[in-house]
């Protein structure tokens, strides 16, 4: 089971759904982003190859893989407020809305837009949704080209 057919054709699919942020400069050798966005700074494996992301103002598609032992449906806060911590080097748990839900993913907002999956079924929820969340590390980074950031 595949998430994805291409690193292209998935960050296309969810270009949408990208982060507005910040990308800092790469430590020469490493694999990994540091993306500053939504309040947080995530190391993202970066899936767009090196160095086709500069340092700068960017958009990429934040994508994490779900810890369904710690992943349920919740009811909106009352406050209706996202929650997003990051765990280790490269892992997330939050709270936030469900935007969109296809096969395999959902798009979750908490504090900026992510697109979470698994490779087994998904607890079936609807946009509007609330859910709590954990995931996997490594979180990945797939660029998305934006003229007007440049």
């Amino acid at each position: 089971m595949t998430l994805e057919s291409s690193e292209t054709e998935f960050a296309s699919r969810y270009a949408a759904w990208a982060a507005v942020g910040q990308v800092y400069p790469q430590r020469e050798g490493s694999p990994l982003q540091e993306f500053s966005a939504g309040g947080r700074v995530l190391y993202l494996f970066d899936r767009s190859g090196p160095y086709t992301v500069r340092p700068g103002p960017a958009k990429l598609v934040v994508h994490g893989i779900l810890d369904l032992a710690a992943t349920d449906l919740r009811p909106q806060p009352a406050d209706g407020r996202e929650e997003l911590t990051v765990i280790g080097i490269s892992g997330l748990e939050g709270v936030g809305e469900v935007l969109d839900v296809s096969r395999r993913s959902w798009v979750v907002r908490a504090r900026l837009p992510l697109v979470l999956s698994s490779f087994t079924p998904l607890p079936e929820v609807r946009p509007g949704d609330w859910v709590a969340f954990r995931t996997l590390p490594l979180l990945h980074g797939f660029a998305v080209e934006n003229d007007s950031l440049r």
